[in-house]
């Protein structure tokens, strides 16, 4: 078949590598336009359409799909598909409309559980043993297109969403190319979602990422791993933000209050609504990541000091 791969960040990068590699012809590439990063807000390409580019593979960049320029430019491609991974725009039906098989989305989850932007985020916050990932015929409800294909995936106990994320992209790949294989070939059907089980995983905020020191360590140490890389768990102490890292649950010592420190030598805990966590590593306002340990032996911080909005 005709391909037109849509994606925009790095997560979406394997599974054009994969695409590209395959039986299909890869005619083209959409993304989102280049964007501000970076301490000089300099405009940067995304790294799809830099992927894009050493493959010599043309590149579309719309500021919405539903521009009549760029859906002129695509149905001039003539994709017979276009498989898709976190473009991160809504497509509208005029552009669904143009390849004849359709826009064949892989979604990092079981659906229908975890529609939405951030499932890998939702999935580890809700404490999930297995998760995965999905194929499915791109409609205009969000992620509710009938499926292909699945993998699944188990949860480790480290996991953070970056690390979970980068398993997914790698396993996904293969599985959209192997769904591409199956539609070109007319042995792969689609069938609907069933109706039970919806749940939904909407974008993460910077304000959702503020730790919850009141909550369970079991639950504490979810929304940590959830967060990192992005947005990033965070809580406050002398009054500025305070990142953290993933922490590990502490249960033989003694119980402290919520968001209270207890400073050893080596070793930096903070209580929770049931036992204490351990730190690991740290990033305090305007200062490098750093082992919790060493930040606490150099700010002189004592046992008693207490993280939170009231410290």
């Amino acid at each position: 078949m005709r391909v037109v791969f849509a994606g925009t960040p790095e997560v979406a990068v394997p599974a054009l590598d994969a695409v590209a590699a395959s039986s299909h012809e890869l005619v083209g590439v959409v993304t989102r336009p280049d964007a501000p990063a970076g301490r000089g807000r300099k405009l940067v390409a995304s790294p799809v359409a830099l992927q894009a580019e050493e493959l010599g593979v043309p590149v579309l960049k719309p500021s919405h799909p539903r521009d009549p320029d760029f859906q002129e430019a695509l149905t001039a491609l003539r994709p017979d598909c276009c498989p898709v991974v976190a473009y991160g725009a809504l497509l509208p039906q005029s552009a669904l409309d143009i390849p004849p098989h359709g826009w064949v989305n892989l979604h990092f989850s079981l659906l229908p559980a975890w529609r939405g932007a951030a499932p890998v985020q939702h999935a580890l916050w809700a404490g999930d043993e297995v998760t995965g990932a999905t194929t499915f015929r791109i409609v205009k409800e969000l992620d509710a297109g009938p499926t292909f294909g699945v993998m699944t995936e188990r949860v480790r106990p480290t996991d953070t969403a970056g690390d979970l994320l980068v398993r997914l992209a790698a396993g996904g790949a293969q599985l959209l190319v192997a769904t591409l294989d199956g539609i070109a070939s007319g042995e792969l059907e689609a069938r609907e979602q069933p109706a039970e089980g919806v749940s939904f995983a909407p974008k993460i905020s910077v304000e959702d990422a503020e730790v919850a020191w009141a909550d369970p360590a079991a639950a504490v140490d979810r929304q940590v791993r959830a967060c990192t890389p992005n947005p990033g768990a965070w809580t406050t102490f002398a009054g500025e933000r305070f990142k953290v890292g993933p922490v590990l649950i502490e249960g033989n010592h003694r119980q402290l209050p919520p968001g209270v420190l207890e400073v050893t030598k080596n070793a930096v805990l903070v209580g929770t609504g049931s036992m204490p966590v351990l730190l690991g590593e740290v990033k305090p306002f305007g200062k490098k990541a750093m082992p919790a340990a060493d930040w606490a032996r150099g700010a002189r911080i004592a046992s008693g000091a207490r993280f939170g909005p009231d410290a």
